[in-house]
């Protein structure tokens, strides 16, 4: 476990998911015994053989619509949110279980990977306005995945677009708190262009 950054991340107030796949139950509670207590994880199967109710789980990666069921009323927030037809599929449940799922929309705001997931930035408002009329989501706010490079100029324009869509989201959708953008390689850049939570994995068990 990578001590030094969890304390620096602990001193600096941040709200911090920590990424746990292809990692153990066992290292989950001790990142538990270190402080750490929201969690996310990738897959849905993986994140079913760690659930345990004492944590705050997120959901993080993209999620088939098939694979909802096995999460509603386990995960606080499915950050992964990217489509109207999972929006549709997740709020079915939600009603069935007589809750209110909190959620994302991710946002794809890289042009240089065409694998990533998300809703395309230019329509995000679009996007976002739709969410709002399922009546079993609590949309609070947005999620990225910068591009995969070393020019921090590209990562940093990401940021900012972001940082501007959130802004226009908070104004228009009071309850819009939350943008989630920032990985172990670049979560230091996402703070200074406007997230207020970020998701580390790799670095914390460094």
């Amino acid at each position: 476990m990578n001590k030094t950054l969890i304390q620096e991340i602990q001193d600096r107030g941040i709200s911090l998911v920590a990424v746990t796949k292809k990692h153990t139950k066992e290292e989950v509670d001790a990142l538990a015994a270190m402080g750490l207590h929201v969690f996310g994880e990738n897959r849905v199967q993986e994140f079913l053989t760690k659930y345990d109710p004492a944590y705050t789980w997120h959901i993080i990666g993209h999620l088939q619509t098939n694979k909802v069921k096995y999460i509603i009323g386990k995960v606080d927030v499915i950050e992964s949110v990217d489509s109207i037809k999972l929006a549709k599929e997740i709020d079915k449940h939600a009603k069935k279980h007589g809750l209110i799922q909190k959620i994302y929309a991710e946002i794809k705001v890289s042009k240089t990977d065409e694998n990533k997931t998300g809703y395309p930035y230019a329509q995000a408002m679009d996007f976002i306005d739709q969410l709002q009329s399922f009546t079993n989501l609590h949309v609070i706010g947005l999620m990225c995945i910068a591009s995969n490079t070393e020019d921090t100029s590209v990562v940093t324009r990401e940021f900012d677009q972001m940082a501007a869509l959130s802004k226009t989201c908070k104004e228009k959708y009071p309850d819009m708190t939350v943008l989630s953008m920032g990985m172990s390689n670049d979560w230091r850049l996402a703070l200074e262009h406007g997230s207020n939570q970020i998701r580390i994995g790799t670095a914390l068990f460094e």
